[in-house]
């Protein structure tokens, strides 16, 4: 039975390197291959993991109750849900209040990322998120366990983390604690790597890097999460490029949690009404390279979707608001616009700010630019500022409408002051 058992993770491990090297486009190096072959990844998985319902939600699966399924989830090329709702207990599996709080990536990005580390032999790494351990443990094994500290904000996970390390011989330094402050006592570190995403960097992580180290984190805006950013240290600042690769759950420090009919629109607002021909199709979904591009240029702006809203003639509206809450747009697909992308649609805007211009305006200069990719952008991060260009530093990104060249066509309504319609915020 034992044999068995080892045979099939033996099995499911070669399948899983294999997805790997397929998705980075050459074989794993030696030396992570010989990591992912000590360092199991199904011994840093909890008994309990939530896997996808086929609902868009999430349903537990028990490794006692489904052994199999439990091991296919752990050596398949995907990330794996360990912790909902920062682990708040009891969680109902039915009810649609459960969400991700902590995983394990997939690995074919923890590779990806530890190949971009480019680490040499006796170098430090501070790793912030230690999440299930797996990631540290894979950086231990490289580089041995004294070179290796974790910052881990929930201690139940660290305590669990800690315990997987120990019990595959591996000892590295978990510390439980902000991950945004570091860990100023054992500073500075060759390299700073980051399992969660962020929407700054955080200046300790500079501080604490060594210079000519590299700083690798996962990125993301309020308007998408997306996005991986390799800077280098020099002079106490940081510099360097983006790359089309993860999606990763947010530094907890990180969150905002803002709803449209909660937080942002009221019944007193009065909104402008306006006309566009911009596709407000593709600008509202999920198109990555073009979302990527309006989060950097616009970082405090986000969006949701609201289907069926109740009014006449209107089956879709996009929502786009401000993260203080004090600006918002509204941008209606009428029903019979299902075959028009170009609309015109009726656009709403309260607020200090005008969003849908500014965001349409962001459109236009994507388009001009040759629709941009991540791996064209970059940022530089000083004392106090971040700097987001394209190509190069000298090329800073438009962050407002009055900054991009917006060629509205003539045909196209100025803004029209008018009382809030009742159909505008729902009931």
């Amino acid at each position: 039975m034992i044999i068995d058992q080892q045979d099939s993770e033996q099995g499911a491990l070669s399948g899983l390197l294999q997805a790997v090297d397929k998705d980075l486009g050459h074989p794993l190096a030696p030396e992570w291959r010989a990591a992912a072959e000590a360092v199991a990844r199904h011994r840093f998985l909890p008994e309990r993991v939530w896997l996808g319902d086929g609902h868009g939600g999430y349903a537990p699966c028990d490794r006692s109750a489904d052994p199999g399924r439990w091991l296919r989830a752990a050596y398949a090329d995907a990330p794996v849900v360990t912790q909902v709702n920062d682990g708040a207990q009891p969680v109902d599996s039915d009810s649609d209040g459960i969400w991700p709080s902590s995983s394990a990536s997939a690995p074919s990005i923890v590779f990806r990322m530890l190949e971009e580390l480019a680490l040499a032999d006796g170098m430090s790494v501070l790793e912030i998120g230690t999440g299930t351990g797996w990631n540290a443990g894979l950086l231990a094994h490289r580089l041995g366990v004294g070179n290796v500290t974790s910052v881990e904000v929930d201690p139940e996970v660290a305590a669990r983390a800690r315990t997987a390390l120990k019990a595959v011989g591996l000892g590295p330094d978990v510390v439980c604690g902000d991950g945004s402050l570091g860990v100023p006592g054992r500073a500075p570190f060759d390299r700073t790597v980051s399992t969660c995403a962020v929407r700054s960097v955080p200046p300790a992580w500079i501080a604490q890097t060594k210079p000519g180290g590299v700083i690798l984190t996962p990125w993301e805006s309020p308007w998408l999460g997306w996005g991986l950013l390799r800077l280098t240290v020099r002079n106490g600042a940081a510099e360097g490029r983006f790359q089309p690769y993860s999606s990763f759950m947010l530094m907890r420090g990180h969150r905002t949690d803002l709803r449209i009919f909660r937080d942002v629109v009221r019944d007193a607002h009065q909104p402008d009404e306006s006309r566009t021909v911009c596709p407000a199709h593709t600008i509202g979904a999920d198109a990555w390279d073009l979302g990527f591009a309006i989060g950097l240029c616009l970082p405090d702006v986000w969006k949701t979707w609201e289907d069926d809203p109740g009014v006449d003639g209107v089956v879709r509206r996009l929502w786009i608001a401000t993260t203080d809450a004090t600006s918002w747009a509204a941008v209606d697909h009428a029903a019979d616009q299902a075959g028009a992308p170009d609309g015109p649609f009726t656009v709403w805007q309260y607020g200090g700010r005008r969003l849908w211009d500014e965001v349409e305006g962001v459109y236009r200069w994507w388009v001009e630019q040759e629709r941009p990719g991540p791996e064209r952008f970059g940022l530089t991060v000083t004392a106090g500022t971040a700097s987001a260009w394209l190509d190069g530093p000298a090329r800073l990104l438009p962050r407002t409408a009055a900054h991009v060249p917006a060629h509205v066509p003539a045909h196209v309504p100025a803004h029209v002051h008018a009382p809030i319609p009742a159909h505008v915020t729902r009931r």
